[in-house]
Order: structure tokens, then C-alpha cells, then sequence
């Protein structure tokens, strides 16, 4: 049996230690300074008041005063934070934790580093840590996995990530259960690529169902299912065209960071959320009011990738154009137009 703490009671955070508690494991779940009203809810409750079912008995919780003692003896750490505190994660980690103690996270993001270069969150992570603990190799999840029904062990595959096998191989032991079922990857910046990007073509995707109600459509099997699959198509293509620029292995598009994973995000959540309401006819400022205190990290990452379009085509790394969904993704989250998708531009060689 491991000692193996959760840093990050949200959903996701909270979700993962289902699986590690099944497996046999001491396991801390400690929250954030974000979590504190659901790390009180678990203390006194034992549920997570959006994830629905009670804790194993297995998961003790902490604040995130309680870090010290939640890290006595600990021999793995997974990270459960927004893609914004990713940095404050490696921070409050990397001064407590011995370089030798593999890290795994569930989040999903890329950063633009100062060059137009896109970067991805393990490496932001491990440039984050103190200089004598960069030698770490953080590793990542990804793939199709809804938290609430991960809690509730539905049958579940996903994929480890990182540079450092070993690390994967013994993450991917420790964490495999019968309904939760793991695969590896070398190919880190592939597959938080896929990842990431899933989010924003799901955002995509989830405009359908909001064209489909502003034009007085109710649900039922005659939608904007075309629309939907149009863009979800288009999506798949202008992931691989990235990962090609990145001469990266375009594989995992069909593969469960890629398509997987966004098939599960149009089926609900934020992403899928912020969609409908531009599909709705509301501009970005609007939709974000109406998810006030909702992280859109759907939007950010439009926002780094809108952002780093333009430089990308001038160094010759990308044909004017070839990303046209993309392209107005950013019109509409940074620009402030409203949707009008470009169909006309889609599946141009």
C-alpha cells in the first residue's frame, strides 16, 4: 500500500482518488485555497458537493494548511489544479517533496512562451519547481473521463503521460483498477497537445446546440447534429495539423487525448456550455457573465493559440489559413464578433 496525496479537491481532484483508493491506497486529498467550502463539505459529509458520492473510506481530506501532514511518508503525488495554478502547484510542491517522488496531474493547457512557442503544462510545471529539483519529469492524464462518473466507476480508459517510463509504468500500477483502465505515452507534447486543444474544439462543437435553440429548435434526434459533426470533423484536421507542424506523432488524434476526449467534453460540462451560449447569439462578455465563477479554460486556450497564430504562419510553420476554425474560434473570444461559422473554409487541402 502507497501513501499518494491529491493536491486540488476539485472534481477532477477528487475524482481521481476513487480509482487510487480502489487500488489499495492511503490516500490524502488535500485542497487548494480555492477548495476550502468543499474540503469543509467532505470533512463533515464525506461527498463532494458536486461530485455526488460518498468517499471511499480510504480518502482522508485535508485544507491546505494540513499540506506538511498530508505529505509525511507520501511516495506519489497527483496534481488537480486549473491550468492556472499550475506554476503555484510546483511552487508549494516542489519546496516539500524529495526530487524522487514521481508527480502525475490531471491538468490540461498549453502556455505560449516568449518566442510564439507553444509549451506544455508538464514542462511549464517542471520549469516551475526549484532549480534543484528540475531534473523531475512530471507526468500527465488525459483522455475521456467525466468525473462524476469516474466517482462512480464507470468503466474508464485514459492515458499517461510524460517523459520518464518508468515513472508511467509505476503510476499505471499503482492506479489501474478493473473499470479503470490505463494506457502509457512517451509522447508528451502529442498527447497534452490533443488534450488541451480538445476543450476549445469541444467549446466548438457545443455551438451547434445553441444555433439549433436560437433557430426554435427543441432536442430530438432532427437537430444541428450536421453542424455538430462538421465541426467535430474539422477539429480532428486541424489537430493533426498541429501536431504535424510540431512533428509530433498525429496518432493520438484518433486516440483517446484526441478524439476520445472531445467526444466525452461535447456531451457536457463547461466547454460544451460555453458553446450553446454563443451558439445562442451572445458575444464571449456575455456568455462569461452568464458562467460567472466558472473557470473557461475552453476560452483560454483559444486565447494562446488565437495568439500565436500569426507569428507560427510568419516563421513559415503554418499555411495562412489553415486552421480556419481556430481563426474564428479567437474572432469570437478575443475579437468579439459573434458565431458565423465558416464552413466555406473547412476541408481545404
Amino acid at each position: 500500500m502507497a501513501k499518494i496525496v491529491v493536491l486540488g479537491a476539485g472534481m477532477m481532484g477528487t475524482a481521481l482518488c476513487t480509482p487510487i483508493a480502489d487500488a489499495g491506497h492511503d490516500v490524502r486529498l488535500v485542497g487548494t485555497m480555492l477548495d476550502t467550502a468543499w474540503v469543509e463539505a467532505m470533512k463533515r459529509d464525506r461527498i463532494h458537493p458536486k461530485v455526488g458520492v460518498p468517499l471511499p473510506d480510504a480518502v482522508r481530506v485535508y485544507d491546505l494548511t494540513e499540506l506538511d501532514a498530508a505529505l509525511q511518508g507520501v511516495s506519489m503525488v497527483g496534481v488537480g489544479v486549473s491550468s492556472s495554478g499550475v506554476r503555484w502547484a510546483a511552487e508549494v510542491l516542489g519546496s516539500r517533496i524529495l526530487p524522487e517522488i514521481p508527480v502525475i496531474a490531471v491538468t490540461k493547457g498549453l502556455e505560449q512562451g516568449e518566442a510564439g512557442e507553444l509549451r506544455v503544462l508538464p514542462d511549464v510545471f517542471r520549469e516551475a519547481l526549484p532549480e534543484a529539483k528540475r531534473g523531475m519529469q512530471p507526468c500527465a492524464i488525459a483522455g475521456p473521463c467525466i468525473a462524476g462518473e469516474l466517482a462512480r466507476r464507470v468503466p474508464t480508459a485514459v492515458v499517461f503521460t510524460g517523459r520518464d517510463r518508468a515513472a508511467l509504468e509505476q503510476f499505471a500500477t499503482a492506479f489501474s483498477t478493473p473499470y479503470y483502465h490505463i494506457r502509457v505515452s512517451t509522447d508528451v507534447v502529442a498527447v497534452e497537445v490533443c488534450a488541451a486543444l480538445k476543450n476549445a474544439y469541444a467549446m466548438a462543437v457545443g455551438i451547434g446546440a445553441g444555433v439549433h435553440e436560437r433557430m426554435g429548435g427543441r432536442a430530438s434526434p432532427v437537430a444541428h447534429h450536421n453542424y455538430e459533426a462538421a465541426v467535430f470533423a474539422q477539429a480532428c484536421i486541424e489537430m493533426g495539423q498541429l501536431l504535424r507542424m510540431l512533428g509530433e506523432n498525429t496518432d493520438h488524434v484518433a486516440h483517446l487525448a484526441g478524439a476520445g476526449d472531445m467526444l466525452v467534453t461535447t456531451s457536457g460540462g463547461r466547454s460544451s456550455r460555453l458553446g450553446r451560449w454563443l451558439g445562442l447569439g451572445y458575444s464571449f462578455e456575455q456568455a462569461r457573465e452568464k458562467m460567472k465563477g466558472e473557470t473557461l479554460e475552453s476560452a483560454e486556450l483559444v486565447r494562446v493559440l488565437g495568439s500565436a497564430l500569426a507569428g507560427l504562419v510568419a516563421r513559415g510553420k503554418l499555411k495562412e489559413g489553415s486552421l480556419p476554425l481556430m481563426a474564428h474560434l479567437f474572432e469570437v473570444i478575443v475579437g468579439g464578433k459573434t458565431v458565423d461559422m465558416p464552413f466555406h473554409l473547412f476541408f481545404r487541402s
